[in-house]
């Protein structure tokens, strides 16, 4: 029985595989060109870490490898990631496709003689060329390699009035894989923007990611019930190695009971565990890039629960972000596109991360002999007073709560997130003795397969005594915002399956009239939730 399988390329006969033929068939179409008889083209194949660009390459040449009219190469070149001598990159590449082409009669020792690989003469059949992991290189090997490559490419372009077979050089086509769209990004002067053609692999789409568990349920008779499938959609949002690697976890090693059905209960097992103790390549490398003094100001701000982030592609921050799975983006209307998290799985890990970096383990939240049964007893907890305690420590404690909180550059003002992760840490550590669960969640639509901006509203949500209780998290911008906050809360209610929702909102000062006025129960018409505004005054 196959598994599934979220490092190293997909072996289809061992791993349950989607094969992606419209974006295999573009590729091919690509390197062969409209017209073979004028040439190929050279691309850039770019995605995200583990998204699966180099099996769907392989897919690519293990296709065109039964086209007899050329010869084709595939090379990693992960082995030379640190090596910057460009002389000794060229001559492993041409060494390496010497061996697979059988071009014994050469000698290439230098960039300078590297392209004497690929003239006629030197080459038994039109080569196609494909180069994994191209942008890892040292950029000055990166600059060396692409300048060869532009010249070869403009050299065809100049013979027009000869056939391929005829023209210096026989190299047909080329793809270079990489997490960057245009190669040598980070050096301009480099790129080959003007010549090459982009081809991004997308994560995989919500079908994809429904056929990759009817495999599984298909091979091992075990059931998988859709709402879990559904969940992994939206927690992952098809990104191919964290869905498949969660696919690993719920299937194989928390999986004791293969003869009952994958149920929610498993799900949420296991979720937690992927959360909180499993270590997982791909999530560190995103938390080490989110977290880098560069990059967490922008991350920072994603987490504000009222302007979006507007995209700016050119952007060289959200550039570097999007190109480590930290963000993504969302098209609200053909003019207008927003900056968001790439999945959130990936928002609760960088959410969790940061709490925990400025406020894990809170003390003297309450005095030892103090009654709390007004806000927590073993059967009950009341989130209004609960929140009305932790103002009360943010006013008392405000200067030591904030002495170390990062700021935003253009106007020294601490970051809306800062006070979402003290007030989960709080929770965390008020109701730690009562094993009470508070977790966040980032959702601002009415269906669990619907997928949330990052900045929407923020919601934590507790577990005690058998009950679920939801607080959703905004910042008071103004009365219009407030009302839309207010409806918002209560489909979110809905959706949580439960009748009353407290809405906590972040406000730097706020008199006892506007507390009178704004903190009146809401009861929606549309869904019946009762909705708890409560001001949380932070200043």
């Amino acid at each position: 029985m196959r598994k599934f399988s979220s490092y190293g390329p997909i072996e289809p006969e061992l791993h349950y595989y989607v094969p992606r033929q419209e974006l295999i068939d573009g590729a091919i179409q690509h390197l062969l060109g409209d017209n073979p008889d004028n040439g190929g083209q050279y691309i850039s194949v770019w995605a995200p870490h583990q998204t699966g660009k180099t099996s769907l390459m392989l897919d690519v040449f293990s296709t065109l490898k039964q086209n007899t009219q050329f010869d084709v190469a595939i090379l990693s070149l992960q082995n030379l990631i640190n090596l910057s001598d460009v002389n000794q990159v060229a001559q492993f590449i041409a060494g390496e496709l010497i061996d697979i082409l059988d071009l014994k009669h050469l000698t290439i020792n230098t960039l300078e003689d590297f392209h004497r690989l690929f003239e006629q003469g030197s080459l038994n059949k039109p080569l196609i060329l494909i180069l994994d992991e191209f942008d890892a290189l040292e950029p000055a090997a990166i600059a060396g390699l692409v300048a060869v490559f532009r010249h070869i490419y403009l050299s065809r372009q100049n013979q027009q009035n000869k056939s391929f077979a005829e023209k210096d050089y026989l190299l047909h086509g080329m793809a270079l894989i990489g997490i960057h769209a245009a190669l040598g990004v980070e050096n301009v002067d480099v790129s080959l923007f003007n010549i090459q053609r982009s081809v991004h692999i997308p994560n995989l789409t919500h079908d994809e990611v429904i056929d990759l568990f009817n495999q599984y349920q298909q091979e091992s008779g075990q059931v998988c019930e859709p709402e879990v499938v559904e969940r992994i959609w939206y927690e992952f949002q098809g990104q191919p190695g964290l869905t498949c690697w969660f696919g690993e976890l719920l299937t194989e090693k928390y999986n004791q009971t293969t003869d009952q059905p994958i149920t929610m209960a498993n799900f949420e097992g296991v979720y937690v565990a992927a959360l909180d103790l499993l270590p997982n390549i791909n999530v560190l490398n995103i938390i080490n890039k989110a977290t880098q003094a560069d990059y967490k100001p922008f991350v920072l701000e994603l987490f504000q629960t009222g302007m979006k982030i507007k995209l700016i592609y050119d952007d060289p921050i959200f550039n570097v972000l999007y190109l480590n799975g930290v963000v993504s983006t969302e098209q609200v209307s053909l003019g207008e596109n927003d900056v968001k998290f790439s999945c959130p799985y990936v928002q609760k890990q960088l959410f969790g991360y940061f709490a925990r970096e400025l406020f894990q383990g809170m003390d003297d939240l309450y005095d030892p002999f103090e009654d709390l049964s007004d806000t927590i007893t073993d059967e009950s907890l009341n989130i209004r007073r609960l929140l009305q305690r932790y103002e009360q420590y943010l006013q008392a404690n405000r200067e030591m709560v904030l002495k170390n909180a990062p700021r935003r550059q253009k106007d020294l003002r601490v970051f809306e997130a800062v006070f979402q992760f003290h007030l989960y840490e709080y929770f965390n550590s008020f109701l730690s003795s009562y094993e009470a669960q508070v977790q966040p969640e980032f959702n601002v639509a009415s269906s669990v397969t619907s997928f949330p901006t990052g900045n929407g509203a923020i919601d934590l949500l507790i577990r005690h005594a058998g009950q679920l209780f939801g607080i959703e998290l905004k910042s008071f911008a103004n009365q219009r915002e407030y009302r839309n906050a207010l409806t918002q809360a209560a489909k979110y209610g809905k959706q949580l399956k439960v009748t009353e929702i407290a809405l906590a909102l972040f406000i730097e000062t706020v008199d006892e009239t506007n507390r009178q006025k704004f903190e009146t129960d809401y009861t929606d018409p549309e869904t019946g939730v009762i909705v708890h505004p409560q001001f949380v005054q932070t200043g």
